[in-house]
């Protein structure tokens, strides 16, 4: 996330540059002839900046530690077209060589040595964009689609100790499509009087890795900031025209906006389901995660004795969920969670044939991560009667997809709390299940039947686009019909939620006048106003179907992993006429707003998805529902206080509500 914000900030900085020198100059007293149609080429650096997750290279060499971040710089050479009809609007085409090569943040592999990975891979890319000079002078904006068809992908795996590999990347798409958006400024080079005109162009642009993902397994993408020069030439027809002289410098200001508006909608449900009997499929996280300088499993997981073990059955955890635990799905979530070493016992008891993997990983050191290792499968033997030979341990310094990631500055307490764990790892299918994704190490759920308290599709839910970036807080005020208010707020982000139980309180229905007041960031106040109307309604007969799926550290585009699962398991338990609420968490490590945006594009993908299933299906009817609701403690489906909170909160969960 800090690699991205710097990356932001030079983009931005050179675009500040290209429109200072785009606004200013001195009048002429002729006017410089403005051909339509230009041609010419341009070079350019690509600053290419890596992420996701990188570990099998082809179908016939995995590396045994996987990378992750990554970043390079290399050339970028097109042939260019403008078409440029007015001062302000326009098209522009680029046909070009692309090349997206880098190297891959150095890792350590199990042998305790360096080990680097390099990657050469380049496109012929095919660039339209829409023009835009905003001032009508020589500073331009543009964007559009990039669609890019691969010509080299090969990789260079450098080990110490070992011989150098040297291949070609498998499951490369063939063609990628994504999007880039920039902005550069004409320097005139010819003559003013001359018809043939030549310009130089810096240009600075930003291609975005939505979209980017150069295979089609695992979760690598990059995107690439550029910084170039173009020579342009065009051939006006139109005879020059003269001006009027100027004696005194022309300086071309660029309008101030002072205040961003804010538009502010409330969107409210026609009726308030109090509460749905939901059967949940609940993901099995498959790491034990310990205290920082303690090897011992942490007295939070229930363990039991020989005899208690010996009775135990997972199925009781499924059913007999307690009614009378604080904060309702967490706590019973988590009580589930915490049992993860029973349900593991039991399940390699049931299926003697089967066999786990525990990697320990500790800061302090790997003889520490193994002795959390052996800890657990001590318990595993004792308790259960488990034959060691069938659970291997491996000890590290850190876990095989690590939280804390080469760069990290921010909140490194919270992740490497993170990292102080033992992940639980299988090739045996029936301890293994396709809600973790196509390549999961996530354990077979826990199906839960519970009593879902205030569903999501009975919120009232305030959108106050732009205040983020134009208010300091903003708050609102809920009034009924004989006048009593209801105060929320303070809110800082662009979306807050209040459930329509909480509003309506003991009455049945009622109409409000919702008023929301802001401050903006020079002080001023901003009141925008709003009405609905709510009513309650009875405890529903109908069942709901809920599923999760879950992320690592500041991961969304490994949704891509999910698309099997989402297609082939939860489209097909849709019905027609039906409806699904998506809604994307994060946990509270990070920026707000940055973790709005993730969990914004975690829950817009997965609707996606479900949707070009549903469309293939021949359903029609569905009616979706799809929130970002990033880190907001209020709507997030556990606390923030243990690191497999945080682990559950990087979540999309979708909700199954069938026909009425």
């Amino acid at each position: 996330m800090l690699q991205l914000t710097i990356v932001k900030q030079k983009f931005s900085f050179l675009l500040l540059v290209l429109i200072f020198a785009g606004g200013t100059g001195m009048a002429q007293k002729l006017q410089r002839p403005e051909p339509k149609w230009w041609f010419g080429e341009s070079v350019a650096a690509n600053f290419n900046f890596y992420r996701g997750t990188t570990q099998m290279l082809n179908n016939t060499w995995t590396v045994p530690t996987a990378f992750h971040k990554g970043k390079g710089v290399r050339p970028y050479a097109s042939l260019l077209t403008e078409y440029r009809p007015n001062k302000v609007w326009g098209g522009m085409l680029n046909i070009a060589y692309d090349n997206r090569g880098g190297k891959f943040a150095r890792v350590i592999a199990p042998c305790n040595c360096d080990a680097d990975l390099s990657s050469n891979i380049s496109y012929v890319t095919v660039e339209p964009s829409l023009r835009l000079a905003p001032f009508g002078n020589a500073f331009y904006i543009f964007a559009g689609p990039t669609i890019s068809l691969n010509v080299t992908k090969s990789f260079t795996y450098i080990q110490e100790n070992e011989t150098d590999v040297r291949g070609e990347w498998s499951n490369i798409k063939k063609t990628v499509l994504s999007a880039q958006a920039g902005a550069g400024i004409d320097i005139p080079l010819s003559k003013i009087a001359n018809p043939t005109q030549v310009t130089l162009s810096p240009f600075v642009s930003f291609l975005t890795d939505f979209g980017h993902e150069p295979r089609k397994v695992e979760s690598w993408s990059f995107y690439t900031v550029r910084a170039g020069i173009a020579l342009k030439f065009g051939v006006s027809k139109k005879p020059l025209i003269a001006t009027v002289p100027v004696t005194e410098p022309v300086i071309t200001t660029i309008p101030v906006v002072a205040e961003k508006d804010v538009q502010f909608s409330v969107r409210a449900p026609k009726v308030v389901p109090l509460n749905r009997q939901v059967k949940e499929t609940f993901p099995l996280r498959n790491s034990v995660f310990f205290d920082k300088g303690s090897a011992e499993i942490p007295n939070r997981y229930i363990t039991l004795t020989n005899t208690q073990a010996n009775a135990f059955k997972e199925e009781q955890l499924q059913e007999s969920q307690p009614n009378n635990l604080i904060n309702g799905r967490s706590a019973r979530q988590l009580a589930v969670y915490h049992n993860i070493l029973n349900i593991m016992g039991e399940r390699l008891r049931s299926h003697p044939q089967s066999a786990i993997t525990l990697t320990g990983a500790s800061a302090k050191n790997s003889a520490e991560g193994k002795l959390m290792a052996e800890n657990t499968r001590q318990y595993l033997v004792s308790a259960f009667g488990i034959d060691a030979s069938r659970i291997t341990t491996v000890g590290r310094d850190k876990p095989v997809i690590p939280s804390e990631q080469p760069g990290a500055i921010n909140e490194l307490e919270l992740l490497r709390e993170e990292d102080q764990r033992v992940d639980i790892t299988s090739n045996s299918p029936e301890l293994l299940v396709q809600v973790g994704g196509e390549n999961s190490p996530f354990l077979k759920p826990v199906q839960i039947s519970t009593i879902q308290e205030n569903p999501l599709d009975g919120h009232v839910l305030f959108n106050t686009a732009g205040a983020s970036d134009a208010l300091q807080s903003w708050s609102v005020d809920v009034t009924d019909e004989l006048g009593k208010v209801q105060h929320y707020g303070p809110y800082t982000g662009d979306q807050a939620s209040i459930p329509g139980k909480t509003i309506l309180g003991d009455n049945p229905q009622g109409n409000y006048t919702i008023v929301m007041t802001g401050l903006t960031k020079t002080g001023q106040s901003v009141k925008k106003e709003s009405s609905v109307s709510l009513m309650k309604m009875d405890d529903p007969k109908q069942e709901g179907l809920r599923y999760s799926i879950l992320f690592d550290f500041d991961q969304s585009k490994t949704i891509a992993a999910y698309e099997k699962f989402l297609t082939d398991i939860i489209a097909p338990l849709i019905p027609e006429n039906g409806t699904v609420i998506i809604h994307g968490h994060t946990d509270i490590i990070g920026e707000e707003k940055y973790n709005q945006t993730l969990s914004d594009s975690r829950a817009t993908a997965s609707k996606q998805i479900i949707e070009r299933a549903l469309l293939s299906a021949g359903k029609k009817g569905v009616k979706f529902d799809t929130y970002g609701l990033g880190e907001d403690p209020n709507l997030a489906p556990f606390e923030n206080n243990l690191p497999e909170e945080h682990f559950y909160n990087r979540s999309v969960i979708i909700d199954i509500i069938p026909a009425k």
